[in-house]
């Protein structure tokens, strides 16, 4: 063989890897968008890449994932959905509630979306109905309203002397304004007041704390927000250094020295939601997918947390309790 006629078949051969490969199909891109920080997302990470398995999708060997984190600041947001629908994802999927949707939404109508944990998404105009979300928008509702309402009851039944009840929102979620019509409904069937707290920075959770025995406020609802979920550990220990009876929306807060929590399992929600993504990469359409709303509400006690606080919790209140935590 020539010298020439060698050297093109070594370059032939070189380049027969690369031909091959560049005619395999790319691995599709989820853009992740939350509102949230890493480091306390751990467990809902991980519960998305469970529903992405069951879904059959495995990061690294057939999807990749673009992670974008707000880290609690609304703001940044847009900029981070634009970034992800530049690198032209197959699916953003977005975590942390409405301010994560709306952001993605605002971002594209086309490039299909599937949220985790929104509140009443079609009350606040991120889907036209639950049942036919149109558009290219569905997902997972975490909490219905009427959680916010259930909060002030459960607070009420702890509480039966309480005349004034702190309901703590971040005025930035879109969700906000129902979480307080809803709370405040609630409260005026009990014969109670609600005293609606707004907080959206750590100095704000400070002030509004403080601010609390001047007020009068006997407990505190704290629903589940983004925002607040990444301040979890520093509002448990505010609501414990200020003696105040609080529930949550989230197990978690429980679990980490809360009081009280009432709703429904976040990692769940974000595992359903990775199933919603699979079946959204394999080509079914988000205006056809239902959103899904939880059906399950799990009230979760923190004894050890009620003797800090000096409380006796009635005994009906024990009786339905899902978990308590010793």
């Amino acid at each position: 063989m020539r010298r020439r006629q060698f050297i093109c078949v070594i370059c032939a051969a070189a380049a027969w890897p690369f031909a091959v490969r560049a005619q395999q199909p790319a691995m599709p891109v989820i853009g992740f968008l939350s509102s949230r920080s890493p480091g306390e997302s751990a467990g809902v990470v991980a519960a998305f890449r469970q529903g992405l398995r069951e879904a059959g999708f495995i990061e690294g060997q057939n999807a990749l994932v673009a992670f974008r984190w707000a880290e609690g600041h609304y703001e940044r947001l847009p900029a981070l959905a634009a970034e992800l629908v530049g690198l032209q994802v197959t699916v953003l999927f977005t975590a942390g509630g409405p301010p994560a949707a709306f952001a993605a939404k605002a971002a594209t109508q086309t490039i299909p979306i599937v949220f985790s944990a929104a509140i009443d998404p079609d009350r606040i105009g991120l889907v036209a109905s639950l049942n036919r979300p149109g558009g290219n928008v569905t997902g997972m509702s975490l909490m219905p309203s009427e959680l916010a309402a259930k909060s002030v009851q459960l607070l009420k039944q702890l509480l039966p002397a309480a005349t004034v009840i702190g309901y703590l929102v971040n005025p930035s979620n879109p969700g906000a304004p129902v979480y307080v019509s809803e709370a405040s409904a609630a409260a005026k069937t009990l014969g109670i007041a609600v005293h609606v707290l707004n907080a959206s920075t750590e100095g704000d959770l400070d002030e509004v704390f403080a601010s609390l025995p001047k007020a009068g406020v006997n407990g505190l609802a704290v629903p589940a927000e983004p925002f607040f979920d990444s301040q979890r550990d520093r509002i448990v220990a505010l609501a414990v250094r200020y003696g105040v009876p609080a529930i949550y929306g989230l197990r978690e807060y429980a679990v980490a020295g809360g009081l009280m929590s009432y709703g429904a399992s976040l990692p769940d929600t974000y595992r359903r939601a990775a199933i919603y993504v699979g079946r959204v990469l394999k080509g079914e359409k988000p205006a056809n997918l239902p959103v899904v709303q939880p059906t399950k509400f799990d009230l979760v006690l923190n004894m050890k947390t009620a003797k800090a606080l000096g409380l006796n919790i009635p005994d009906q209140l024990l009786a339905t309790a899902d978990e308590v935590i010793e």
